[in-house]
């Protein structure tokens, strides 16, 4: 069945160059939304024509980016004047094709842009998946990742294996429950990613990373759609190159990991902070909402603990990372943390002082003057650390103990029957 659509196409090639626009209800959906095909392209020759010549059924908005092919696609190109074609000298990369392309497309108006690789292993047929997903959601600000199914016996092992890892990561990352995040076959809101700021170095694979990641981080939806998938072994050439293609990926991974918890779940606290108001917000996201007493106990109890604790620097990613683990509530631990935001920093360091000097028994001269004009933390280090331990310990069991109570009182007066 996978191969009847490359049959088929292999037969009408002739055809198809005076036929095309046979799906008319697919073509006004994708004028309707200024969408268009984008190609990028690869000594891709043996499957090139196949593909260029479904597409055009559907479309004559196409955008091809000619990656430095050195093969015959510029002869096969050249009985396709009707197209837009975008010629690199030299081979870039995927990442850097696709964002000229997006670019280009821009630039000639397009909202939207369709990609599918020209190796052969996506269908056509599939852009009214594309489009009507678009069509039939209300929200249009949106990403769609093909989903090619990857329990299918069709999809190669290693495809199988790479895309598990990468969702993982993109999970990780983003919190997005994706099946496939690997799929070239996708549709992009260009000019919503057009404000967005792409590094200039994800020349290869990583930058459907990038792209997936920063767009879900400047509220762009992101969802799969189903499409088929053809790994016809004979024709379809790879241009993925497993050792270095993964490393720079896990390179990227791992820097999102640390601008998410050091500044997008910062950004996103505060932003929700400003949006429903301290009343508002404390309301639905301390009282409201359905996590037991003991859980928004233990939540507070944690941030406390490392809010006060002497980790300068790491606060933020240390409390997110164990109310993940400890799968307690993550707006709770983090604002209770800020407890060390720099307002109230000379207030704790006196605390900590004041503790720290009374746990050692020595005499304790210290005020609020001395610790914010001199600094006095430097030259009590050993006091410092002792007392911030103690002062993290002592707030999380007794200001924990304390919201419990209070989360709890709350609970039982929330479901009180009426009368």
């Amino acid at each position: 069945m996978l191969f009847l659509w490359k049959q088929t196409v292999c037969m009408k090639t002739a055809e198809q160059h005076t036929t095309q626009h046979i799906h008319p209800e697919i073509i006004q959906k994708l004028k309707q939304y200024n969408c268009c095909v984008l190609i990028p392209t690869y000594n891709n020759y043996k499957t090139l024509k196949r593909v260029l010549d479904g597409v055009l059924e559907y479309t004559d908005d196409v955008v091809l980016v000619n990656d430095g092919s050195t093969d015959e696609t510029l002869q096969i190109l050249s009985a396709y004047p009707q197209i837009e074609q975008i010629h690199i000298n030299k081979n870039q990369g995927k990442g850097y094709a696709l964002k000229k392309g997006f670019k280009h497309a821009v630039s000639l108006g397009f909202d939207y842009a369709i990609t599918l690789d020209s190796d052969g292993q996506h269908f056509p047929s599939d852009i009214s998946v594309f489009i009507d997903a678009l069509d039939t959601s209300e929200i249009k600000n949106l990403l769609l990742i093909g989903d090619r199914n990857m329990n299918e016996a069709d999809v190669l092992a290693q495809s199988r294996k790479g895309n598990k890892v990468s969702s993982f990561w993109v999970k990780a990352v983003t919190d997005l429950e994706l099946h496939d995040t690997q799929a070239g076959f996708r549709l992009y809101p260009i000019k919503a990613l057009k404000d967005i700021n792409f590094f200039r170095n994800t020349k290869k694979f990583e930058f459907e990373v990038e792209v997936l990641v920063k767009a879900h981080w400047a509220g762009i939806s992101v969802k799969n759609v189903p499409i088929q998938v053809l790994y016809d072994l004979e024709e379809r050439v790879s241009h993925f190159r497993p050792f270095m293609d993964i490393a720079r990926i896990t390179i990227l991974i791992i820097w999102f990991l640390i601008v998410k918890y050091f500044y997008i779940r910062p950004r996103d606290f505060f932003r929700k902070l400003k949006k429903k108001g301290i009343r508002r917000f404390l309301n639905e996201e301390f009282l409201r909402n359905n996590d037991s007493p003991e859980k928004k106990a233990l939540s507070v109890a944690l941030g406390l603990f490392i809010g006060l604790s002497p980790l300068w620097g790491f606060h933020t990613v240390i409390v997110i990372f164990l109310a993940i683990v400890l799968k307690l509530n993550k707006v709770i631990a983090f604002a209770f943390s800020n407890i060390s935001l720099p307002p109230f920093i000379p207030f704790v360091f006196l605390a900590s002082l004041t503790t720290g000097y009374w746990v050692l028994g020595q005499d304790n001269e210290v005020t609020l003057a001395s610790v914010t004009n001199n600094f006095e933390v430097i030259t009590s280090l050993k006091a410092y650390f002792i007392g911030s331990i103690t002062l993290s310990v002592g707030a999380a069991v007794i200001l924990g103990s304390v919201s419990y109570l209070g989360f709890y009182l709350f609970d039982t007066k929330k479901i009180q029957p009426d009368g």
